[in-house]
Formats: structure tokens, sequence, C-alpha cells
């Protein structure tokens, strides 16, 4: 490609792209639209997101990005075009409504914008529960819930729901979590009141207490209705919470970043009615329960995934509701997928040891 040597030659050849790439969208999208129509021939009527295939067009994405070798993009930002592109493709094949706990500007609102891209009816629900509730009825296609902080660690009520649901997990998200102190006042000095996320507030603690120890911290069911409320008092009232959140309820950002570990990220996982097929690079997810007074019986459990050479990625408890003795659910997370040969045979062999055994899902490890 010969390199422009003067403004009007660089534009010409940014015009000459943009013909081209619209083009090849415009293309893209005629065909979606006959996969629609091959699929409604086939008797395939549901939705037609499909995790697996998603996945896999993310990352050649990126490998493409990477072998070509003087991209000045990033493999995050390549995937996020991609991304793009296939949520319109996708819009018009089967538009998808995803539940999510709102209201607007909370970060499950973000992440599904991050999995799903801009071309789908994001639903705000008022409680994680509402989350499972949409899916199972119908009311929604897909799902996202947080289930696990870097700070802030796992979020129960998701645990609490999986253990229950016939929903099973089809995909996960991570999102870097930044949070912003947003209030209408413009002096830091005057916040007495701080509304924010129980998580949100463990997340920030240290600054938190160094530069508002004084104020009143009132915990709310998402940062979206933090940003609300501080919006609606007004005066001496701030809330922790997104960018996003801030720009939707007209608030000034008194400090940004105010997170206590600037890696903090946040897991959120895609549930729904779909069980996504093998990619070469997935997680299983499952939860189980021990034979009470046994010794060595959580051994017993994990012990075949480490003869089978099973990564486990994850491993959380979470105490049994309305147990009078101390019962756990043990929620596992390991790589591979449920149909390899060597998973479904370690995974016999884990339920016949347990008292309680369920799998939550198999599906695509997060992209990006």
């Amino acid at each position: 490609m010969k390199v422009p040597q003067t403004l009007a030659e660089a534009r010409a050849e940014i015009d000459a792209l943009d013909e081209q790439i619209q083009s090849l969208i415009s293309q893209r999208a005629r065909i979606a639209l006959e996969v629609a129509h091959i699929k409604q021939r086939s008797g395939d009527t549901g939705n037609h997101y499909r995790p697996s295939r998603e996945a896999e067009v993310l990352r050649r994405a990126m490998e493409r990005n990477r072998t070509a070798g003087d991209s000045p993009l990033s493999d995050e930002t390549i995937a996020r075009l991609m991304r793009e592109i296939m949520s319109v493709c996708l819009s018009l094949e089967s538009p998808l409504t995803i539940a999510y706990l709102g209201p607007e500007g909370t970060y499950t609102q973000a992440a599904v914008q991050k999995h799903f891209g801009d071309s789908v009816t994001a639903r705000a629900t008022r409680a994680i529960d509402e989350i499972f509730r949409d899916v199972e009825t119908g009311a929604a296609d897909y799902g996202v819930v947080p289930v696990a902080n870097s700070i802030g660690g796992v979020v129960s009520n998701t645990l609490d729901e999986l253990v229950h649901t016939k929903l099973r997990i089809c995909g996960e998200v991570t999102l870097g979590i930044h949070h912003q102190l947003l209030s209408a006042e413009t002096d830091p000095a005057a916040i007495r009141k701080v509304y924010s996320h129980p998580q949100s507030f463990a997340q920030c603690r240290k600054w938190l207490d160094a530069h508002l120890g004084k104020a009143q911290r009132e915990e709310v069911a998402s940062n979206g209705e933090a940003a609300r409320r501080a919006a609606a008092e007004g005066k001496g009232v701030a809330a922790v919470a997104s960018l996003q959140a801030g720009r939707l309820n007209g608030l000034n950002i008194l400090a940004s970043n105010i997170e206590d570990d600037p890696s903090n990220t946040t897991r959120f996982l895609i549930i729904g009615k779909h069980e996504p097929a093998a990619t070469g690079d997935d997680i299983t997810s499952i939860v189980m329960t021990a034979h009470r007074n046994q010794p060595g019986a959580l051994f017993k459990l994990l012990q075949p995934f480490a003869d089978a050479g099973l990564d486990l990625t994850r491993l959380e408890s979470r105490q049994v509701k309305g147990s009078v003795l101390p019962d756990y659910y043990f929620f596992v997370d390991f790589a591979g997928h449920e149909t390899d040969a060597k998973v479904r045979e370690v995974l016999e062999t884990v339920r016949s040891s347990a008292a309680f055994f369920k799998i939550l899902g198999s599906y695509p490890r997060a992209v990006m």
C-alpha cells in the first residue's frame, strides 16, 4: 500500500477504506440474514446466539491481529470492534433481550454491553433473583449476574440462585471495575452521606476511611440506585458508582478511581437455557456437598480432578441455608468441557461420592 504523503492523500485513502469496510459489513449482515433463513428452514426457531461460535470468531480475530505484526490496535480493541459487528448482525437474525441488575448505569449493564454489544435489549431488574426469574419465564433470553470480585469476594445471592435454578451457565465476562465518587456537590468536604452497593463499599474501604471517614455509609441494591439517590437528594450526598451512572444522573466526579486495588475486577456469568458446544478452551462449573461426618470427604471429592490432571480454577464454599449443622455447598470451576471423555469420567466419579451434585454449565472461557 502506498504511504500517503499529504493530508489530502491520507483522507482520500481513509475514505476509500471506509467505503470498503461499509460494503463488507453490509455483505456480512446480508449473509447473517441468510443464516437465519437456513436455520428456520431446518426447524431452528429459537434465538440464534451461540456462545461457542462467538468465542471462536473473537479468538480468531485476536489471533489475526497478533500475527499481523504491525497492527497498531490491541487485541482487546479488535475484539470489541468485532463484538459490535456480530451484535448488529445477530440482531438481524434474532433480537435478544438480556436481563441485568439495574437501574441503568450499573457495572452489570456494562458487562452486558461488553459481552453482547449494544444491539440487544437490556432489561433492568431490581434484584439478582429477578434476573433468574426473567430468563426462566422467557421474559429475557439470557441474564448477566455478578458472581465474584477480586477484592470483595463472592456474590452470595448469585451462588444461592445457581444451586436451585434449572438454567445453565452459558458464558463468563470479566470487567475491570473503577469506582468514582459522584455528587451534585462540587466540594468533597461537603459530603455527609455516601450511597453504594455493599461490594463497592468493600472495594473502596481504605479510600473512604482516609477521605470520608466521618460520612455515613448507606448500602443500596446497586450502584445505579446509589447514583439516582445522590442526584435526588442533592446537598451533602454522594455515591460510589461508575462513570456511566454519573453521566446518566448528571452528577459531578469528585474523585476518580477510588478503588483500593487498581486491578479490581468482577467476574460475571451469562445464564440461559442454552448448552454451549465445546470450543477447546472451556470452563465447567459444578456445585456439590460432601457426606457429613466423613473424615476426608472433601478431599475425596477433589482427588479425581488431580488424578485426571484437570486444572481447578476456582473453589468456593457457601453454607447451606437453613442447615442446623454446618453443611456447605462447594462451588468448583475447572478447565474442560463436560462432553470431553476425561471430564465425563471424572464427573461421574465425583457424582457417586457426593451427597449432592449438580453441573451448572460448560461454557467458553472469557475471551477478553
